[in-house]
């Protein structure tokens, strides 16, 4: 009977410190992993980091550390944690090989809100769509095309493609192609298209406006013409222009010609 309590007291005092120790690595263990999640988050918003990323990044690093704090904890009671490690790695990837293209899409969004290639509210083209962002996600970016449709973009679609950012810059550059007849004057023309940049205080001074004549083409002598002006008065003055160019045309007796053909005919005798 004695011998019986003395076996089980010392299997108790063994197993018993292992339990503690196990217990104390969970418990500080935790505690380490909490505070080294804390600290990431507080670097990445120190160095402006998006607070989705950082939220997330935060999220998975302590889940991570976490499962190697109990994998240790279970190593200390003397379990085997090889095979349990292995079946944790087979697991991990079949869900990464089952997700690939969320991973992808993931990653792009990662990507994305580090580098900036665009903010809400910039106007881009991208993966074949273009609109003013509203939002950008982890996984997909929500743009507003200019006829009000949400269009939903995967992040990975945007990030493998040419990324054109429309607002990017303070000030663009109008390009307008404005022809005039064989017979007309081109100092003329050329005087009035300038007239009209220099009367819309929309056009900006500097880079100096260019009007210059950069084709003979079939039916017409084309100038080329192109303002700088501001990104948010790009379509008002592209618009605007047009029209006055149009009627000032039409004033002073500058005509606009068409495509035209002579077409002969010849009848056999």
């Amino acid at each position: 009977m004695e011998d019986n309590i003395e076996f089980i007291q010392a299997l108790a005092l063994q197993y018993g410190v292992k339990v503690i120790m196990a217990l104390a690595i969970v418990v500080v263990g935790k505690w380490v992993v909490k505070r080294l999640s804390v600290v990431l988050e507080k670097l990445m918003e120190k160095n402006a980091v998006d607070p989705a990323i950082r939220h997330f990044t935060g999220s998975l690093v302590y889940y991570a550390l976490l499962i190697f704090v109990c994998i240790a904890a279970l190593g200390q009671l003397g379990i085997q944690t090889a095979s349990f490690v292995a079946i944790v790695g087979a697991a991990g990837l079949a869900i990464g090989l089952a997700l690939q293209g969320s991973l992808s899409n993931f990653a792009a969004g990662v990507l994305l809100l580090i580098f900036r290639p665009f903010k809400v509210g910039d106007f881009v083209e991208a993966a074949g769509t273009s609109g003013v962002i509203q939002s950008i996600q982890i996984f997909t970016t929500e743009l507003h095309t200019g006829d009000n449709k949400k269009v939903i973009v995967p992040n990975g679609r945007i990030i493998s493609g040419n990324i054109i950012n429309y607002s990017a810059n303070d000030t663009r550059r109008v390009d307008l192609v404005f022809g005039i007849g064989y017979q007309d004057d081109i100092d003329a023309a050329r005087a009035v298209i300038e007239s009209l940049l220099a009367a819309d205080e929309r056009v900006l001074d500097e880079p100096k406006p260019l009007v210059a004549v950069v084709a003979l083409a079939d039916s017409s002598v084309n100038f080329v013409c192109r303002p700088w002006v501001k990104s948010s008065d790009y379509w008002p003055v592209h618009y605007s222009l047009t029209e006055a160019v149009k009627k000032a045309f039409d004033a002073n007796g500058i005509s606009i010609p068409f495509p035209q053909r002579d077409v002969h005919l010849h009848q056999k005798k």
